[in-house]
Protein backbone atom coordinates (compact mmCIF):
# COMPACT_ATOMS: atom_id res chain seq x y z
CA UNK A 1 0.00 0.00 0.00
CA UNK A 2 1.21 3.76 -0.64
CA UNK A 3 0.76 6.46 1.41
CA UNK A 4 0.00 9.90 -0.19
CA UNK A 5 2.78 12.53 0.99
CA UNK A 6 0.96 14.28 3.64
CA UNK A 7 -0.26 10.92 5.07
CA UNK A 8 3.76 9.65 5.16
CA UNK A 9 4.98 13.03 6.96
CA UNK A 10 2.22 12.33 9.47
CA UNK A 11 3.01 8.89 10.23
CA UNK A 12 7.18 9.64 9.71
CA UNK A 13 6.55 12.48 12.39
CA UNK A 14 4.41 10.00 14.90
CA UNK A 15 7.62 7.49 14.32
CA UNK A 16 9.80 10.79 15.52
CA UNK A 17 7.74 11.46 18.33
CA UNK A 18 7.56 8.28 19.76
CA UNK A 19 11.30 7.68 19.33
CA UNK A 20 11.37 11.43 21.54
CA UNK A 21 9.41 10.42 24.04
CA UNK A 22 11.32 7.01 24.51
CA UNK A 23 14.54 8.06 24.35
CA UNK A 24 13.67 10.92 27.38
CA UNK A 25 11.82 8.53 28.96
CA UNK A 26 15.15 6.22 28.84
CA UNK A 27 17.09 8.64 29.36
CA UNK A 28 15.65 10.17 33.00
CA UNK A 29 16.08 6.45 33.46
CA UNK A 30 19.40 6.44 32.99
CA UNK A 31 20.02 9.11 35.15
CA UNK A 32 17.78 7.82 37.73
CA UNK A 33 17.33 4.11 37.96
CA UNK A 34 14.23 2.82 38.44
CA UNK A 35 14.66 1.22 41.81
CA UNK A 36 11.53 -0.32 43.68
CA UNK A 37 13.23 0.33 47.08
CA UNK A 38 12.32 3.58 46.38
CA UNK A 39 9.04 2.98 45.73
CA UNK A 40 8.31 0.88 48.51
CA UNK A 41 9.54 3.31 50.75
CA UNK A 42 7.38 6.28 49.47
CA UNK A 43 4.29 3.69 50.07
CA UNK A 44 5.19 3.28 53.60
CA UNK A 45 4.89 7.08 54.18
CA UNK A 46 1.05 7.06 52.97
CA UNK A 47 -1.65 7.48 55.37
CA UNK A 48 -4.62 5.00 54.51
CA UNK A 49 -4.08 4.08 51.33
CA UNK A 50 -6.83 2.41 50.75
CA UNK A 51 -9.30 5.56 51.17
CA UNK A 52 -6.93 6.85 48.38
CA UNK A 53 -7.22 4.05 46.30
CA UNK A 54 -11.20 3.54 46.42
CA UNK A 55 -11.45 7.64 45.93
CA UNK A 56 -9.27 6.70 42.51
CA UNK A 57 -11.44 3.72 41.40
CA UNK A 58 -14.72 4.86 42.22
CA UNK A 59 -13.84 8.21 40.12
CA UNK A 60 -13.67 5.77 37.02
CA UNK A 61 -17.19 4.97 35.98
CA UNK A 62 -18.04 8.84 37.01
CA UNK A 63 -15.00 10.10 34.26
CA UNK A 64 -16.39 7.65 31.96
CA UNK A 65 -20.11 8.50 32.85
CA UNK A 66 -19.40 12.62 32.03
CA UNK A 67 -17.56 11.30 28.34
CA UNK A 68 -20.98 9.15 27.61
CA UNK A 69 -23.25 12.14 29.07
CA UNK A 70 -21.73 14.66 26.21
CA UNK A 71 -22.51 11.82 23.43
CA UNK A 72 -25.47 11.40 24.49
CA UNK A 73 -25.94 15.24 24.27
CA UNK A 74 -24.27 15.77 20.73
CA UNK A 75 -26.09 12.37 19.39
CA UNK A 76 -29.50 14.35 20.16
CA UNK A 77 -29.57 15.53 16.40
CA UNK A 78 -28.72 12.98 15.02
CA UNK A 79 -30.13 9.52 16.63
CA UNK A 80 -31.20 10.03 20.24
CA UNK A 81 -30.36 7.00 22.79
CA UNK A 82 -30.61 7.04 26.39
CA UNK A 83 -27.36 7.12 28.94
CA UNK A 84 -26.84 3.74 29.65
CA UNK A 85 -26.41 3.30 25.48
CA UNK A 86 -24.13 5.98 24.96
CA UNK A 87 -21.95 4.86 27.98
CA UNK A 88 -21.87 1.07 25.99
CA UNK A 89 -20.73 3.27 22.76
CA UNK A 90 -17.86 5.03 25.01
CA UNK A 91 -16.38 2.02 26.29
CA UNK A 92 -16.83 0.26 23.18
CA UNK A 93 -14.45 3.27 21.46
CA UNK A 94 -12.31 2.91 24.51
CA UNK A 95 -11.53 -0.40 23.37
CA UNK A 96 -11.00 -0.32 19.90
CA UNK A 97 -9.00 3.13 20.62
CA UNK A 98 -6.95 1.00 22.50
CA UNK A 99 -5.57 -0.60 19.19
CA UNK A 100 -5.95 1.68 16.70
CA UNK A 101 -5.23 5.54 15.96
CA UNK A 102 -7.53 7.17 19.35
CA UNK A 103 -9.98 8.73 16.74
CA UNK A 104 -10.44 6.59 14.42
CA UNK A 105 -10.47 3.44 17.51
CA UNK A 106 -12.87 5.73 19.59
CA UNK A 107 -15.43 6.77 16.62
CA UNK A 108 -15.51 3.31 15.11
CA UNK A 109 -16.68 2.09 18.71
CA UNK A 110 -19.47 4.70 19.14
CA UNK A 111 -20.72 4.79 15.48
CA UNK A 112 -20.74 1.32 15.17
CA UNK A 113 -23.09 1.15 18.36
CA UNK A 114 -25.57 2.63 16.76
CA UNK A 115 -28.17 1.06 13.85
CA UNK A 116 -28.50 4.11 11.88
CA UNK A 117 -27.67 7.59 10.94
CA UNK A 118 -23.84 6.12 11.64
CA UNK A 119 -22.59 8.66 9.06
CA UNK A 120 -23.80 11.76 10.70
CA UNK A 121 -22.53 10.31 13.69
CA UNK A 122 -19.06 10.47 13.35
CA UNK A 123 -19.45 14.31 12.83
CA UNK A 124 -20.58 14.38 16.19
CA UNK A 125 -17.90 11.77 17.39
CA UNK A 126 -15.48 14.50 16.27
CA UNK A 127 -17.23 17.44 17.65
CA UNK A 128 -17.04 15.84 21.24
CA UNK A 129 -13.45 14.92 20.67
CA UNK A 130 -12.65 18.94 19.93
CA UNK A 131 -14.67 19.90 22.93
CA UNK A 132 -12.45 17.68 24.73
CA UNK A 133 -8.89 18.89 22.99
CA UNK A 134 -10.29 22.57 23.51
CA UNK A 135 -11.02 21.99 27.10
CA UNK A 136 -7.49 20.84 28.00
CA UNK A 137 -6.02 23.46 25.97
CA UNK A 138 -7.89 25.78 27.99
CA UNK A 139 -6.55 24.82 31.03
CA UNK A 140 -3.35 24.10 30.02
CA UNK A 141 -2.98 27.32 29.20
CA UNK A 142 -4.12 28.55 32.93
CA UNK A 143 -1.45 26.12 34.16
CA UNK A 144 1.73 27.40 32.06
CA UNK A 145 2.64 30.33 33.44
CA UNK A 146 1.47 29.16 36.57
CA UNK A 147 4.20 26.52 36.05
CA UNK A 148 6.68 29.05 34.76
CA UNK A 149 6.47 31.06 38.22
CA UNK A 150 7.06 27.76 40.06
CA UNK A 151 10.17 27.21 37.67
CA UNK A 152 11.76 30.43 36.71
CA UNK A 153 14.46 28.49 34.91
CA UNK A 154 11.98 27.40 32.26
CA UNK A 155 10.65 31.44 31.35
CA UNK A 156 12.89 31.09 28.33
CA UNK A 157 11.18 32.54 25.01
CA UNK A 158 10.11 29.26 23.85
CA UNK A 159 8.48 29.71 27.03
CA UNK A 160 6.65 32.82 26.33
CA UNK A 161 6.27 31.69 22.99
CA UNK A 162 4.06 28.71 23.97
CA UNK A 163 1.97 30.75 26.50
CA UNK A 164 1.28 33.21 23.10
CA UNK A 165 0.70 30.52 21.20
CA UNK A 166 -1.71 28.60 23.89
CA UNK A 167 -3.73 31.85 24.55
CA UNK A 168 -4.58 31.90 20.27
CA UNK A 169 -5.53 28.55 20.42
CA UNK A 170 -8.04 29.16 23.51
CA UNK A 171 -9.32 32.48 21.74
CA UNK A 172 -9.66 30.94 18.07
CA UNK A 173 -11.72 28.28 20.08
CA UNK A 174 -14.44 31.13 21.04
CA UNK A 175 -14.54 32.69 17.60
CA UNK A 176 -14.58 29.45 15.99
CA UNK A 177 -17.85 28.82 18.27
CA UNK A 178 -19.30 32.33 17.09
CA UNK A 179 -18.69 31.74 13.37
CA UNK A 180 -19.04 27.93 12.50
CA UNK A 181 -22.47 27.96 10.83
CA UNK A 182 -21.53 30.57 8.03
CA UNK A 183 -17.97 28.98 8.20
CA UNK A 184 -18.93 25.35 7.56
CA UNK A 185 -21.50 26.64 5.27
CA UNK A 186 -18.70 28.24 3.09
CA UNK A 187 -16.72 24.69 3.77
CA UNK A 188 -20.46 22.92 2.26
CA UNK A 189 -20.12 25.31 -0.87
CA UNK A 190 -16.53 23.92 -1.54
CA UNK A 191 -16.68 21.83 -4.22
CA UNK A 192 -13.14 20.02 -3.79
CA UNK A 193 -14.85 19.41 0.15
CA UNK A 194 -18.75 18.49 -0.96
CA UNK A 195 -18.15 15.16 -0.36
CA UNK A 196 -17.19 14.82 3.20
CA UNK A 197 -20.22 17.21 4.54
CA UNK A 198 -22.13 14.26 5.46
CA UNK A 199 -19.95 14.17 7.99
CA UNK A 200 -19.88 17.97 9.67
CA UNK A 201 -23.27 18.50 8.33
CA UNK A 202 -24.46 17.83 11.76
CA UNK A 203 -22.02 19.92 13.55
CA UNK A 204 -23.63 23.53 12.13
CA UNK A 205 -27.23 21.94 13.86
CA UNK A 206 -26.49 22.48 17.38
CA UNK A 207 -27.72 25.49 19.23
CA UNK A 208 -26.00 27.77 21.69
CA UNK A 209 -27.64 25.45 24.97
CA UNK A 210 -26.12 22.45 23.29
CA UNK A 211 -22.56 23.49 22.97
CA UNK A 212 -22.58 25.34 26.41
CA UNK A 213 -23.85 21.81 27.68
CA UNK A 214 -21.63 19.51 26.07
CA UNK A 215 -18.93 22.08 27.32
CA UNK A 216 -19.61 22.24 30.75
CA UNK A 217 -19.62 18.13 30.58
CA UNK A 218 -16.24 18.54 29.13
CA UNK A 219 -15.26 20.28 31.78
CA UNK A 220 -16.42 18.07 34.81
CA UNK A 221 -14.85 14.93 32.84
CA UNK A 222 -11.32 16.99 32.66
CA UNK A 223 -11.52 18.05 36.58
CA UNK A 224 -12.69 14.20 37.23
CA UNK A 225 -9.65 12.86 35.77
CA UNK A 226 -7.26 15.14 36.98
CA UNK A 227 -8.75 14.34 40.45
CA UNK A 228 -8.04 10.73 39.62
CA UNK A 229 -3.89 12.23 39.22
CA UNK A 230 -4.61 13.91 42.22
CA UNK A 231 -5.93 10.76 43.89
CA UNK A 232 -3.01 8.71 41.94
CA UNK A 233 -0.04 10.64 43.34
CA UNK A 234 -1.59 10.83 47.34
CA UNK A 235 -1.48 7.06 47.23
CA UNK A 236 2.27 6.98 46.13
CA UNK A 237 2.59 8.86 48.28
CA UNK A 238 3.66 12.07 46.39
CA UNK A 239 2.51 15.15 48.14
CA UNK A 240 3.04 18.70 46.86
CA UNK A 241 1.35 22.26 47.05
CA UNK A 242 -2.18 22.48 45.51
CA UNK A 243 -0.74 24.82 43.10
CA UNK A 244 2.44 22.80 42.23
CA UNK A 245 0.29 19.57 41.86
CA UNK A 246 -2.39 21.29 39.62
CA UNK A 247 -0.33 23.21 37.74
CA UNK A 248 1.85 20.19 36.28
CA UNK A 249 -1.28 17.84 36.45
CA UNK A 250 -2.77 20.44 33.84
CA UNK A 251 0.61 20.43 31.69
CA UNK A 252 0.75 16.80 31.20
CA UNK A 253 -2.71 16.28 30.35
CA UNK A 254 -1.71 18.86 27.95
CA UNK A 255 1.00 17.59 26.34
CA UNK A 256 -1.05 13.85 26.01
CA UNK A 257 -3.42 15.89 24.43
CA UNK A 258 -1.55 17.31 21.70
CA UNK A 259 0.34 14.83 20.99
CA UNK A 260 -0.72 12.29 18.68
CA UNK A 261 -1.67 8.92 20.01
CA UNK A 262 -0.09 6.09 18.78
CA UNK A 263 -2.00 3.66 20.75
CA UNK A 264 -1.70 -0.41 20.78
CA UNK A 265 -0.75 1.04 24.31
CA UNK A 266 -3.24 4.00 24.50
CA UNK A 267 -0.47 6.43 24.58
CA UNK A 268 1.26 4.99 27.44
CA UNK A 269 4.35 6.63 27.43
CA UNK A 270 3.38 9.99 26.51
CA UNK A 271 2.26 10.84 30.18
CA UNK A 272 5.34 9.00 31.61
CA UNK A 273 7.70 11.47 29.38
CA UNK A 274 5.53 14.26 30.48
CA UNK A 275 5.12 13.64 34.03
CA UNK A 276 8.85 13.64 34.08
CA UNK A 277 9.55 16.46 32.26
CA UNK A 278 7.07 18.72 34.43
CA UNK A 279 7.41 16.92 38.16
CA UNK A 280 10.70 16.11 38.26
CA UNK A 281 11.98 19.85 39.32
CA UNK A 282 10.24 19.54 42.83
CA UNK A 283 12.61 16.46 43.71
CA UNK A 284 10.19 13.58 42.82
CA UNK A 285 12.12 10.70 42.22
CA UNK A 286 11.08 9.12 38.58
CA UNK A 287 10.99 5.46 39.68
CA UNK A 288 7.58 7.17 41.79
CA UNK A 289 6.74 9.52 39.03
CA UNK A 290 6.46 6.41 36.60
CA UNK A 291 4.57 4.49 39.21
CA UNK A 292 1.83 6.90 39.57
CA UNK A 293 1.40 7.48 35.82
CA UNK A 294 1.25 3.52 35.19
CA UNK A 295 -1.10 3.18 38.32
CA UNK A 296 -3.19 5.44 36.42
CA UNK A 297 -3.22 4.54 33.05
CA UNK A 298 -3.92 0.97 34.72
CA UNK A 299 -7.06 2.06 36.26
CA UNK A 300 -8.70 4.95 33.99
CA UNK A 301 -7.41 3.39 30.73
CA UNK A 302 -6.63 -0.61 30.85
CA UNK A 303 -9.81 -1.26 33.15
CA UNK A 304 -12.19 0.64 31.22
CA UNK A 305 -10.59 -1.41 28.08
CA UNK A 306 -11.51 -4.46 28.99
CA UNK A 307 -14.79 -3.42 30.06
CA UNK A 308 -15.62 -2.36 27.19
CA UNK A 309 -14.26 -5.30 25.47
CA UNK A 310 -17.89 -6.75 26.14
CA UNK A 311 -19.64 -4.46 24.16
CA UNK A 312 -17.21 -5.12 21.06
CA UNK A 313 -17.92 -8.32 21.06
CA UNK A 314 -21.58 -7.27 20.66
CA UNK A 315 -20.53 -5.33 18.05
CA UNK A 316 -19.24 -8.61 16.16
CA UNK A 317 -22.38 -9.98 16.93
CA UNK A 318 -24.34 -7.80 15.66
CA UNK A 319 -22.17 -7.26 12.53
CA UNK A 320 -22.33 -11.19 11.30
Amino acid sequence: MSLKPAKKFLFWGKILLFVGLIAYVSYVLHQQPFDWVVVQRQLRTVAHPEYWAAGLLLLTPVNWGFEALKWQILLRRVHPVNLWQAYQGVLAGVSLGFALPAQLGDTAGRVLSLRDHRTEAVGASLVSGGMQFYVAIVFGAIAWPIHLAQVPERSAPAGALLLVLLALLAGLGIVFGLVRRPLLIWLERRTALRRFTSYWIVAQQYDDREIAQALAVAALRYLTFSLQFYLAMRLIGITLPFDVAAAGIGLVFLVKTIAPAFNLLSDLGIREAAALWVFTPFGIPASVLLTTTLTLWLVNVLLPVLVGLIWVWKLKLQSV
